[in-house]
């Protein structure tokens, strides 16, 4: 057996703020069990769900040395789906309404902590990994402290360490003597070789440094983030390990997502029966939402975050054009105010055309990719992406910008080989993007076969989390030997 070690700061369905805790909660499910022993370490959080917090058990506890003090580790157990979790347990680090505070220098303190905690336990809970897979900036020291004091050990020496790169721009910056002090690094692991970047200590470039192996969460994200536009200030580091980087696009958990025995939807459907069925879910959305019912009408699903990340700013621009055309727009998500002020003044404006529902609801979001004819993800970057592979799932076909995640899962609509799963356009640009849904409407209105095609294709595709797992599978066997 090969053991494996997944650590993160989020995952399903302990608690979740991205799609980070999707990766962590379903990927250790579908490794295989005859070969891997796969558990996890997460924190444990004040605000995880008591229902949850009621399948927790209590290890034990010991003192270790951290930023001067004295710190209580607490070690936690729950096993949920055949994978065992383990909670690190401090009630300063951890506590509060959320997983993440606004205060930066915090931040950094409680996942250093939380870091040297998860190799701390290792003894205790009697599990000595072949490989430790650390997830983002928040487990960037990983890497570093198992080269720095823990590989002097015999209990820790040989084993490998993964950084996965869910979101290159989220790094864990802070000012070097602050970090020095928290983490009690020596002061040579603070040079623009190691931690050191542009003057500043940066967790996530640690662990990029430090670790055996890097993945991120697509193919052509993994060769974006080595050009300057995209390598938020890490271009050149990535470019420096480009042997050592790969891709492996997410998955999604095909049980939770399948318009077959969805909880959420109202009318099931499949691959077979999608054409007589899957309008029934676009009435009664209609109906829920006040918009003018009409089964021919196109309906066009948004379900995000309402960031410029999102390309918000390109829909912005072109928002009153789109509403002249015979479509209807059904939006869910929050973010800048802005973008949600905007959407408010065209469910105004436009009644009977435009839904704005300016909050997060996971049944909503369920009824929009089943009930929606597109889906519009014009990001400007998207490491990953799950929306497009969901709106896949449930024939509803997506427009997306040809960018990381979006790139390599969305094969664009070729009308003269009748092949693609969607539409795509190259710029970041608003009217190229127009024009891309005008395409699609025209398709939607004027080849009703063809379009119906596009759906079977979709629904055809497999981006379930087996596929992904096989990938990683691989990557452990070739790391561990």
């Amino acid at each position: 057996m090969k053991n494996i070690l997944f650590v993160a700061s989020e995952g399903v369905p302990f608690i979740k703020t991205g799609g980070l805790a999707d990766v962590v909660g379903s990927l250790p499910k579908c490794i295989d069990k005859q070969y891997f022993d796969v558990r996890v370490i997460l924190p444990k959080y004040t605000c995880m769900s008591q229902e949850m917090k009621d399948k927790l058990s209590y290890v034990t506890h010991f003192y270790m040395d951290f930023h001067w003090k004295n710190e209580y580790v607490g070690i936690l157990y729950a096993e949920v789906e055949g994978v065992k979790y383990y909670f690190i347990d401090n009630e300063m680090f951890f506590n509060g309404f959320k997983p993440y505070s606004d205060n930066a220098l915090f931040e950094i303190e409680k996942f250093a902590f939380f870091s040297k905690a998860a190799l701390s336990i290792l003894p205790v809970i009697d599990f000595r990994p072949d490989l430790i897979h650390c997830h983002d900036w928040q487990t960037g020291l990983i890497p570093v402290y198992l080269k720095e004091r823990f590989q002097g050990s015999d209990f820790y020496r040989g084993i490998k360490s993964v950084m996965t790169i869910h979101n290159l721009k989220f790094q864990g910056k802070w000012s070097i003597k602050e970090v020095q002090d928290i983490t009690g690094l020596p002061s040579y692991y603070f040079t623009p070789d190691k931690l050191e970047l542009f003057k500043d200590a940066n967790l996530l470039k640690g662990g990029l440094v430090y670790a055996d192996a890097i993945t991120t969460v697509s193919d052509t994200y993994a060769e974006e983030i080595k050009t300057e536009f995209y390598g938020e200030q890490l271009d050149g580091l990535m470019r420096a390990r480009s042997n050592s980087l790969r891709g492996i696009v997410n998955g999604i958990d095909y049980e939770d997502f399948n318009p077959e025995t969805d909880i959420h939807i109202e009318y099931k459907y499949n691959a077979v029966n999608f054409r007589k069925e899957k309008v029934k879910n676009k009435r009664a959305l209609q109906a829920e939402l006040g918009l003018a019912q009409d089964d021919k009408m196109m309906m066009i699903g948004i379900v995000s975050r309402l960031t410029d990340q999102k390309g918000f700013d390109l829909i912005a621009y072109v928002m009153d054009e789109l509403c002249q055309d015979s479509v209807q727009l059904v939006i869910l998500g929050t973010g800048e105010e802005r973008y949600e002020n905007m959407f408010r003044h065209f469910d105004w404006k436009y009644n009977d055309k435009i839904s704005a529902n300016i909050y997060y609801s996971d049944a909503l979001s369920h009824k929009i990719y089943a009930a929606s004819d597109a889906f519009l993800m014009p990001s400007l970057f998207e490491p990953c992406g799950l929306s497009q592979l969901m709106s896949l799932r449930y024939g509803t076909v997506p427009i997306v910008r040809e960018t990381g995640g979006l790139k390599d899962t969305v094969q664009p609509y070729n009308e003269y080989e009748g092949t693609g799963t969607g539409f795509s356009f190259t710029n970041y640009n608003a009217h190229e993007m127009l024009n891309t849904i005008r395409y699609a409407e025209r398709i939607y209105y004027d080849k009703k076969r063809e379009w119906n095609k596009i759906v079977d294709r979709g629904m055809a595709a497999d981006f379930s989390w087996n596929v992904s797992a096989a990938k990683y599978q691989e990557m452990y066997d070739w790391l561990i030997g």
